[in-house]
């Protein structure tokens, strides 16, 4: 850890008012439409938790603002269900409850900020039950309308009108390979082995559950194989994150003691389309 880091962490436990100062020196702002992505043990004690971490982004941004999460549903069922045994499948497409914005918990590998920005009084959760996205503030409802069944990381997607609508992604001690948004660049780009998948969910239309197919990229088990141009070991939006930084897009500062990373939403979805075109035409 640098001399900064540590001198961040003697200061005591991190509060909201630190957090505010800190992401204000950052270069958030009044206003800005924000998806954020945090590791909330790289910034240190934050005292009141994902609470206290809300409330500050929100005094930066301000009623004007808003914030955005990637939420997903932690309790979806698998999209490998179908190759089960046949009465193993009979029984989850008899029982397994539909996806619901309000219940559905968010995928717990995302962290405890995404379910607790869910559920915070005024927020609005996308209808996708597997790419659902939640957000708080003066353009939630915009963000998050008529999520697309079909290729929802694609264009009019949750994720398309924060670019369209002048939008920041904020990593907040999260790693680069969080970076949702470049799952919106590989839909977007023209590159030969695009993978997707389809799969089936149950969700409520008009007051019934069905069971509904979706068609998407492959966000799992990746888009591309991308093995020719990111070394082993390495998972590729960490290595694309970090070649964006490098050629100097974004700000990095410190977040309590996290390293913390703000780019342009716009920024982060041309670089990501020209790298995955540029590294896999050949």
């Amino acid at each position: 850890m640098d001399e900064s880091a540590l001198l961040k962490l003697s200061e005591g436990p991190v509060t909201r008012h630190r957090l505010a100062d800190d992401l204000a020196a950052l270069g958030l702002t009044a206003g800005d439409a924000v998806m954020f992505h945090t590791r909330m043990s790289a910034i240190g004690y934050v005292s009141g938790g994902p609470q206290t971490l809300i409330g500050a982004l929100r005094d930066v941004v301000g009623e004007r603002g808003t914030l955005m999460v990637t939420c997903g549903w932690n309790d979806a069922p698998p999209y490998d269900f179908t190759d089960w045994p046949e009465a193993w499948q009979d029984t989850l497409r008899r029982n397994h409850p539909a996806y619901d914005p309000v219940l559905s918990e968010a995928d717990h590998s995302y962290g405890r900020l995404p379910e607790a920005l869910r559920r915070w009084p005024g927020a609005v959760r996308s209808r996708h039950p597997d790419a659902s996205f939640a957000a708080l503030g003066a353009q939630a409802d915009e963000l998050m309308a008529e999520h697309p069944w079909d290729d929802p990381h694609g264009p009019d997607s949750p994720l398309a009108r924060l670019v369209a609508r002048g939008g920041r992604v904020l990593l907040l001690g999260a790693p680069l390979d969080s970076l949702t948004l470049l799952h919106h660049a590989e839909a977007l780009a023209d590159a030969p082995g695009k993978r997707f998948v389809d799969y089936e969910q149950p969700i409520t239309v008009d007051g019934e559950r069905v069971w509904r197919r979706f068609h998407d990229i492959d966000s799992q088990d990746g888009a591309f194989d991308y093995s020719a141009v990111v070394p082993e070991g390495q998972w590729p939006f960490e290595v694309i994150g970090r070649d964006m930084v490098d050629s100097g897009i974004g700000t990095t500062g410190l977040v309590g003691a996290a390293e913390s990373h703000l780019f342009e939403a716009g920024d982060v979805v041309r670089f990501g389309v020209a790298w995955i075109e540029g590294k896999l035409r050949g």
